[in-house]
C-alpha cells in the first residue's frame, strides 16, 4: 500500500480525528507504516500523536486575526514560519510521493495542502465544521474529495460526520444504563431529578459561567433538578465560591472532567458548538443549549448550531444574551414534559456513528488503494 498523509492540528480538535482515521485505515488494513502525520511543533501533536504512526512536524504558527501591533509582529513571524513550513512540506511531499494527502485543518494542514498540489498529488480535505477554515478555503479549489459534516452544494463533497472518541461513542443512554450510571456516582444522583450538564471546554466560557452560577442561586430552592457545572480550569475557583449555601437543588461545581462520566446521566446538556461538541451530542441524542463562541473564524460555531436548531436539537442562546434569565427560559422549554426526548430523538438523525471509517473509504477510493 502506498503512504497516506495526515495532517492539520495546530488546535487541539484536530488531533482526535486524525487518530481516528488512522484507527480506521489500519482496521481496513492498512499497515502503520503506510501511515504518516504531519503537524505543527508550537501545537499538541508531539503530546498526543505520537506512538505508532510515524510523526513529522513543522515549524510555524497560526495567523492572529487582530489588527493590533502586537498581532502584527506576531503575524510576521508566522509568515516566515509558514514559509519555512512550506519549503520543508514540498521537500517531504516530494520525497514520500504518498497515494494521498489527507487534510483536517489548521494551520498546521497549509503547507502540505499546497505541497500536494504542487506534486500533483490527491488531496482530501475532512471539513469538520459548518463552514471550511481559512487553510481549507484557500486550497478547496485543488481538492479532490471533502468528507463535511453537514451537506453542502459542493459535487465533491461526502458526508461523513465528525469521528468521536471511542468511550464517548460506547455510551449507552437506555434508561436503565442511564439510571444505574446516576446510581454509580459518588454521592448517586437521585433518579427522579433531571439533569442539566453545562460544558464550555477546557478553560471554560467567562459569559455561560456567570449565567450559570446566577441560574443556579436562581433555582437553589429546587428539588427537581441536578445542575452538573463543568467550569473549565479558569473559573472554577470563583463559580465554586460563588455556590449558594444550604441549597436543595443539587449543584456540583467540577474544573474540568472526563465528559463521558456526564454524557452517561445527562437529560440536556448547556455548551459551545464546536465541531466536536457536536459531535458528541448527536452521536448520544442529547438535547441541548448551544451557546456559540462569538469571533470564531467563519462564525463556525453558531452555522453548526444552526444545522442542529434545525433539525428540533437544539435551542441556540447568543453569547451576548447568554445570562440566567435567558438560559433559564430555554431550560424550561426543553425541560417540559418529554421535550427533551423529542429533542434528543431529534439531535440523534444528525449522528454519523461510523464517521472515521466513512472518510477512511473515501480515503482509499481517493488514492486507489486496495
Amino acid at each position: 500500500m502506498n503512504e497516506v498523509v495526515i495532517t492539520g492540528g495546530g488546535t487541539g480538535g484536530h488531533i482526535f480525528p486524525m487518530l481516528a482515521l488512522a484507527d480506521a485505515l489500519r482496521d481496513s488494513g492498512a499497515p502503520a507504516s503506510a501511515l504518516r502525520f504531519v503537524g505543527s511543533r508550537r501545537g499538541q501533536e508531539a503530546a498526543l500523536l505520537s506512538g505508532s504512526v510515524p510523526l513529522t512536524l513543522l515549524a510555524g504558527r497560526g495567523i492572529q486575526r487582530s489588527w493590533s501591533a502586537r498581532a502584527w509582529r506576531q503575524n510576521v513571524g508566522a509568515a516566515a514560519g509558514l514559509v519555512g513550513a512550506g519549503v520543508a512540506a514540498a521537500y517531504w511531499v516530494g520525497r514520500w510521493r504518498p497515494a494521498v494527502v489527507v487534510s483536517f485543518g489548521g494551520y498546521a494542514s497549509l503547507a502540505v495542502s499546497v505541497a500536494a498540489v504542487l506534486w500533483r498529488r490527491p488531496l482530501v480535505l475532512v471539513d469538520l465544521d459548518a463552514v471550511p477554515g481559512a487553510a481549507h478555503r484557500l486550497v478547496a479549489r485543488f481538492a479532490t474529495r471533502r468528507c463535511v459534516a453537514f451537506a453542502d452544494d459542493d459535487p465533491r463533497g461526502v458526508v461523513t460526520g465528525v469521528p468521536v472518541r471511542p468511550a464517548i461513542a460506547a455510551i449507552d443512554r437506555s434508561p436503565s444504563s442511564r439510571e444505574h450510571a446516576r446510581a454509580a456516582l459518588d454521592p448517586p444522583l437521585d433518579p427522579s431529578r433531571r439533569v442539566v450538564v453545562v460544558m464550555t471546554g477546557s478553560l471554560g466560557a467567562a459569559s455561560v459561567n456567570r449565567a450559570v452560577s446566577e441560574l443556579a442561586a436562581r433555582w437553589a430552592d429546587r428539588d427537581d433538578l441536578a445542575l452538573i457545572h463543568v467550569t473549565g480550569r479558569r473559573d472554577e475557583s470563583w463559580v465554586r465560591a460563588a455556590q449558594p449555601a444550604g441549597a436543595r437543588l443539587d449543584y456540583r461545581v467540577i474544573g474540568f472532567a472526563d465528559m463521558a462520566t456526564w454524557w452517561a446521566v445527562a437529560d440536556v446538556a448547556v455548551c459551545r458548538a464546536g465541531a466536536a461538541t457536536v459531535a458528541e451530542l448527536t452521536t448520544l441524542g442529547i438535547a441541548s443549549v448551544l451557546v456559540p463562541l462569538p469571533g470564531a473564524p467563519g462564525d463556525h460555531q453558531t452555522r453548526n448550531a444552526r444545522r442542529v436548531e434545525e433539525a428540533g436539537g437544539a435551542v441556540i442562546v447568543a453569547d451576548a444574551r447568554c445570562d440566567a434569565t435567558t438560559l433559564g427560559d430555554a431550560l424550561r422549554t426543553i425541560l417540559s414534559g418529554e421535550r427533551a426526548t423529542v429533542m434528543g430523538e431529534a439531535a440523534r438523525r444528525l449522528a454519523h456513528p461510523d464517521a472515521a471509517a466513512a472518510i477512511a473509504r473515501v480515503v482509499r477510493e481517493v488514492g486507489g488503494l486496495a
